[in-house]
This record gives C-alpha cells, structure tokens and sequence, in this order.
C-alpha cells in the first residue's frame, strides 16, 4: 500500500452561508491529494497525458464526519492499496490540525487512451513508477 499526506488551507470562497466548507469542495480536495500524490512519485497529469493516457473520474464516494471551517489547515491523506488494472482507486482521509478526522472518500479513474477515447490497461511504466514507490518504502 502506497500512502501519500498534503496539507491545504480553506479559503473563504469554499466556505458556504453556515460556516462549513460545502461539501462539494471535499472532491477537489480529493484531487488536490491525488496530485501532489502523482508528483510525488516525480510524474504529473500533464506528463501522463502527453505519454497519451488520460484518466477520468468513474466512481466517486464521500462520507462527512465533522465540518471543516475557512482557515483551518486540513491535511489530506491519499492511499492506493492495489495495482491498478483498467482502473486506480485512491483513498482519502482529511483531517484538521486537531488530528480530528473529518471526512473520508474513495474514487476510481480509468485508464483511457487519448486519441481513440477506448479503455487500457494500466501502462506499464506507470504500473512500474507505482512498483518502484513500494519497493521504496518496503
């Protein structure tokens, strides 16, 4: 299992008339975590798009716990348990600066080629990539 942690601070803007972060906003917290997760690995989307493969979201689930409010320093934390195959699922917890967990999510993208718009297989230089990040942290 590969685990990745960032942290990001909420603006006002993602803050909704009750003072909660609308939950809305958690999904691009999401990607906020799988991004610095993928440049951790030294590898971007842009990178992963020019070797042709685009991943789009397929599967998408949420679960609240506690509310995030403007200016709180939440850390995002960003699991891959498995392989990816046809598809990489990412889970994530947020937490605040308490270490108080407030929200937990999966999703799931696909592995599509970009010129044809068909479904592949995980490439096997980003199957490699992810390999070696295990192997590192054995």
């Amino acid at each position: 299992m590969l685990e990745f942690s960032t942290t990001l601070r909420v603006r006002y803007s993602e803050v909704d008339p009750s003072g909660f972060v609308y939950n809305g906003h958690y999904a691009t917290f999401y990607e906020v975590g799988r991004t610095a997760s993928i440049r951790s690995m030294k590898l971007s989307y842009k990178e992963i798009e020019e070797r042709g493969v685009v991943m789009p979201l397929i599967y998408q689930n949420s679960r609240f716990y506690s509310p995030a409010f403007y200016d709180d320093l939440l850390t995002i934390k960003v699991k891959i348990a498995e392989m990816p195959k046809a598809r990489i699922t990412f889970y994530y917890e947020i937490y605040n600066e308490a270490g108080k967990l407030l929200n937990t999510g999966e999703n799931a993208l696909a592995f599509i080629d970009k010129q044809t718009h068909r479904p592949l297989r995980a490439p096997d230089w980003f199957v490699d990539i992810l390999q070696k990040e295990v192997d590192k942290k054995s």
